[in-house]
């Protein structure tokens, strides 16, 4: 039998692959992501023994930073507050890097919209998911996620220093609410906080509603801060690594820009 191309994305054959380099059963494998126990086999076989190249043909996207090519830059400071808030890039094989984004398995039109917003990063993209207790992480791969993201680094974020370059911070400035929407939906929550306040006829319970987004990294939280001045909300900083927004008029405006987590 003539060898069969694989269809789907690259970085679900290595990460199986690395799974099966790994000691992990081929039925669990295979359920994981989503393929038949034949289908491993054959990957290993092709990928593994016979030293098959692996990957289809394909034009390489050219890079907005590299190759001037065009970006969509309210996608991009929408994608940047996720990459903060919570995401990471990893290196994968023959340059490739991979940039991963976890979200709450709950929240199946965040999910969605984190492709869309990949896609229009990265034209052409094709991103995948898999499942991790409880979360779902969207990946894509690409040559140039460090041009993009260049605070890429070693370690933690809050471990190293998380400072935008004048592009990235260009685009923040003329996108402020898409960068917000990108951190509060990956490191941000809104919550209903009470009160009780006497009153003449007995102390009366107050329900009222706030958003908050935490990070360890200063560096993000300042970010964070400062753009919700440009967009003349007002905050406070009830610890070092948390940021609230309570007044009733800020919140019904950061309603608006972040929108419902969903």
């Amino acid at each position: 039998m003539a060898d069969r191309p694989h269809i789907l994305p690259q970085q679900v054959v290595d990460d199986a692959l690395t799974m099966s380099d790994a000691g992990v059963l081929d039925r669990v494998n295979a359920e994981r992501h989503g393929v038949t126990v034949a289908t491993i086999r054959r990957w290993r076989r092709d990928y593994q023994r016979r030293g098959k190249p692996r990957g289809q043909a394909h034009t390489s996207v050219p890079c907005p930073r590299c190759d001037a090519a065009p970006l969509d830059i309210e996608a991009y400071a929408e994608l940047l507050g996720w990459y903060l808030g919570d995401g990471s890039i990893t290196p994968s094989r023959r340059g490739v890097f991979s940039l991963h984004l976890y979200n709450d398995l709950r929240y199946p039109v965040l999910n969605d919209r984190l492709k869309m917003l990949m896609r229009r990063v990265k034209p052409g993209a094709r991103p995948h998911t898999r499942e991790l207790s409880g979360c779902l992480i969207t990946t894509v791969g690409w040559k140039h996620w460090p041009c993009l993201f260049p605070q890429h680094g070693p370690g933690r974020k809050h471990e190293r220093a998380i400072v935008l370059e004048p592009w990235q911070l260009a685009i923040v400035d003329a996108h402020p609410g898409a960068l917000l929407r990108g951190l509060f939906h990956s490191d941000g929550c809104r919550v209903t906080n009470w009160t009780v306040r006497p009153r003449k006829d007995g102390p009366k319970r107050y329900e009222y509603p706030r958003y908050l987004f935490s990070n360890e990294s200063a560096d993000i939280i300042g970010l964070c801060t400062a753009t919700l001045d440009t967009v003349g909300l007002r905050w406070t900083a009830p610890r070092h690594n948390m940021v609230s927004v309570a007044r009733h008029d800020d919140v019904a405006r950061l309603d608006q820009i972040v929108g419902p987590k969903s």
